[in-house]
């Protein structure tokens, strides 16, 4: 038999969905497991966008779209972008696709050529290495530490730019840090890349979700010159409760909308009709649905990092959107906890599945060592269990 694709061969799974798949799996066994692995809300998408997808089958909206979605969907997702980040698009510099994830995925396709290096800050969200990979691109990862709030500085981004480098991923506000950029902050990288000639994509997913009264500011509005280097990343999952329904929406300038597009023709095709139907409700109907859910996310945050802080051994700081906590726990290396001694962040989240029945992501797969991810987009009554389970492990 011929060998596999070398490229496929050396893309590992992700281990956000792995640490997920594994609590699943041992609940449905019977074990009592906590989950805090995947990035997902817990709350039910909002009524008008569930009616707004039935009204789509009843009216026979199922059949096959335009590749880059249907035509109400980019206009209602330009309205959205100019409304809440003000900066304007026309309807056909959109492109959908299934998932932010995916639109990620076709704007790499669209940039890249083998060899091609894209500046990743870390921590990163565990799939932009990996896809970069996917496409014969090279991935630079530049660490910010805790120290500096996870966030890379401009001369960190200057020093990592080489002639090879084509574009630099921007995760705003971060999975998994929760950390949120400044317009300043942003501003000081917006001169780097303009000056360096590199695309941007900006991939602001959470955008929605901003704690302590911060305003967001999306890249893309720091200028024309910005603008035209920037692929602009969004959809409906976080926001709107919607991860399962697959939307995401991609804006960006010259040819790429169209070169997006036409690599998802040729690949997957568009998003399911029902699901763009009902975003198209998601983006141009009610708003108000975010702000309660925005406020629940801020409550657990503020309770999950005081009560974190209070416990011997592990420590974090104030995520400032998002919904993650980045629990650092480089004083439990070397302990012996659950039956074993913990030699990193991966060995911890194993040991604590496995003893305590809490499942948390090792940052291990986002560039960074012996810090873990907890999600608060999960109940209350979920994060007093699992902290005070995390209690009586690290107590033991």
């Amino acid at each position: 038999m011929k060998e596999l694709s070398r490229i496929a061969l050396g893309i590992g799974p992700s281990s956000t969905l792995a640490i997920d798949s594994l609590a699943k799996q041992m609940r449905a066994a019977g074990q009592d497991v906590i989950g805090f692995g995947a990035g997902e809300p817990d709350f039910q998408t909002p009524v008008n966008i569930q009616d707004a997808a039935v009204d789509a089958i009843r009216q026979g909206k199922t059949k096959y779209t335009p590749a880059a979605g249907i035509v109400e969907l980019r206009k209602a997702a330009a309205g959205r972008i100019s409304a809440d980040c003000g900066v304007d698009y026309d309807y056909t510099q959109i492109v959908i696709a299934s998932g932010a994830k995916h639109n990620v995925y076709a704007a790499l396709a669209a940039l890249l050529n083998p060899g091609d290096e894209v500046v990743v800050p870390a921590p990163y969200w565990v799939s932009y290495c990996e896809m970069v990979s996917m496409f014969g691109g090279v991935p630079v990862p530049v660490l910010a530490p805790e120290s500096a709030q996870f966030k890379m500085t401009p001369s960190q981004l200057e020093a990592s730019i080489t002639p090879q480098t084509k574009a630099l991923i921007l995760n705003n506000p971060s999975n998994p840090t929760g950390m949120v950029y400044t317009r300043a902050e942003l501003e000081a990288l917006a001169e780097v890349c303009v000056r360096h000639d590199i695309y941007v994509i900006a991939d602001e997913i959470y955008y929605k979700l901003m704690y302590d009264g911060r305003e967001f500011t999306s890249f893309a509005a720091l200028g024309d010159e910005v603008k035209e280097r920037t692929i602009l990343v969004n959809g409906v999952s976080k926001s709107y409760a919607m991860t399962g329904w697959r939307i995401g929406y991609a804006a960006a300038c010259g040819d790429l909308p169209r070169v997006m597009s036409n690599y998802l023709s040729h690949s997957t095709g568009a998003p399911s009709t029902i699901s763009q139907w009902a975003a198209v409700e998601a983006l141009s109907g009610p708003q108000d649905t975010i702000e309660e859910m925005r406020k629940v996310f801020e409550e657990r945050r503020n309770y999950l990092v005081s009560r974190m802080n209070t416990i011997e051994g592990v420590s974090c700081i104030m995520p400032e959107g998002a919904f993650y906590v980045m629990m650092n726990m480089e004083k439990l290396i070397g302990r012996r906890l659950g039956g074993r001694i913990i030699e990193n962040d991966d060995d911890f989240c194993v040991a604590f599945l496995e003893k305590a029945l809490v499942a948390v992501v090792p940052c291990s797969g986002f560039g960074i060592k012996n810090f873990v991810r907890w999600t608060y987009a999960t109940s209350m009554e979920n994060i007093r269990e699992g902290l005070d389970r995390l209690e009586r492990f690290l107590s033991e």
